[in-house]
């Protein structure tokens, strides 16, 4: 994880504990995810001023016999063995060693020793104690009590359940236990707010920040587009991210047929069926890129898309990418989501194909240097710095309520 100079400085409250006194266990992605997401980027704010032990959480997902995910298992053994490992001044990597089918019993229970065993040792390598336990997802809930915590967070990104190929059931159960467990509850999208508000009052809205310094090199026109889009032909509708169940291909499909003049740039890992979108001519298809290199790609995109489907997951969702397209300047149209509306005066918002078309086309003949400069004014102060500041701040008033010697809820 890459690190930044930045600080996070919390104003004290009488009967504060002092920074010196908090140091977190976090549990989060796979460091070496081919996307950048809200566990990476909060864990790095973290890291730049308490310690923190990131504990990479194994995939939902039962593996495959595909080669990624037996070139994935290989490293994750690798690294399990391995032990903890420092990465930075204060930040620490562990990878638990954990068998993936959450569904069976005696699996759940033989990981929660192996983790428990595997974190505490982490802990005593890395100098902390008491830490607050931090969890991006609910599959490792079964640790909470075991590692000498005085506070408990999951702050909550999904609808986990929902999420493709997974055992729902189980991820289910867990998504509720943790969500009952927590001392403070975080939600990304307000439709999460209201399935889990009755669960645990503390339930707090808190979505996606942004690194908007990175991604506001795209508006930079004195720099070179990446080399792999510097021969398409414009217009250029993009999209950056992975490519997965909840992307309609169908939707976009229809829209190249619709417009054979438009070249259409999809950036990321394919994890589902494109085959209706690969033999289309003007389709480019480029894979992962580094994290660092997508404002090059952006930089040559005339609009930038969301092609995303109505379905139970997509409801919850809060698109990461939304804040990172506004901060390259570009025009954005997307499908409808809840979370998609608060910036509605800045995008295009479409219910099918023929309206995303349309949409597209108005973004296209309407663009300007103010309108570029509204959007990225629009998320230019929701930075991951400014994001994470307002958790703790809500985390450090849970803990001034809470009785004294207690310490999880």
């Amino acid at each position: 994880m890459s690190s930044s100079t930045a600080q996070i400085h919390l104003p004290q409250a009488p009967g504060d504990a002092s920074d010196a006194e908090l140091c977190f266990v976090y549990f989060g992605n796979d460091c070496a995810a081919e996307n950048r997401t809200s566990s990476h980027h909060l864990a790095r704010c973290l890291s730049q001023t308490f310690p923190v032990l990131y504990v990479e959480a194994p995939g939902f997902r039962a593996p495959q016999a595909s080669k990624r995910d037996l070139k994935k298992i290989v490293r994750k053994l690798v690294l399990a063995l391995r032990g903890p490992r420092r990465v930075s001044e204060r930040m620490w990597q562990l990878t638990l060693p954990q068998i993936p089918f959450h569904g069976l019993r005696w699996v759940r229970w033989l990981n929660a020793v192996l983790g428990g065993f595997s974190c505490r040792r982490a802990m005593r390598r890395a100098g902390l104690r008491a830490p607050i336990l931090w969890f991006m997802t609910p599959h490792v809930q079964h640790l909470t009590g075991k590692l000498g915590e005085r506070f408990v967070v999951y702050y909550c990104v999904d609808d986990w359940a929902a999420m493709p190929d997974v055992d729902g059931r189980a991820i289910s159960q867990m998504d509720y236990e943790l969500t009952k467990k927590a001392g403070q509850l975080f939600v990304t999208a307000r439709h999460l707010l209201n399935l889990k508000k009755d669960l645990n009052p503390t339930a707090t809205y808190s979505p996606h920040g942004v690194d908007f310094e990175l991604f506001r090199k795209a508006a930079d026109a004195s720099l070179p587009v990446a080399r792999g889009a510097a021969d398409l032909r414009h217009p250029i509708i993009g999209f950056f991210g992975l490519i997965d169940t909840w992307f309609d291909s169908e939707l976009l499909a229809e829209t190249i047929k619709a417009r054979p003049d438009w070249t259409f740039l999809l950036i990321g890992r394919v994890a589902t069926d494109i085959d209706i979108l690969r033999s289309a001519p003007n389709v480019r298809i480029v894979g992962t890129q580094p994290y660092q290199t997508l404002p090059d790609w952006a930089r040559c995109f005339d609009v930038a898309i969301i092609p995303f489907r109505r379905n139970r997951l997509v409801m919850s969702v809060n698109p990461l990418k939304l804040r990172e397209y506004l901060a390259t300047g570009k025009p954005v149209v997307s499908t409808w989501m809840p979370e998609v509306e608060q910036f509605s005066e800045y995008i295009g918002v479409a219910n099918d194909a023929k309206s995303f078309v349309q949409q597209i086309e108005n973004a296209l003949s309407q663009q300007s240097p103010e309108q570029e400069q509204a959007r990225m004014r629009a998320v230019a102060g929701l930075s991951w710095e400014a994001r994470t500041e307002q958790a703790l701040a809500q985390v450090r008033r849970q803990l001034r309520q809470r009785p004294a010697g207690k310490k999880a809820k």
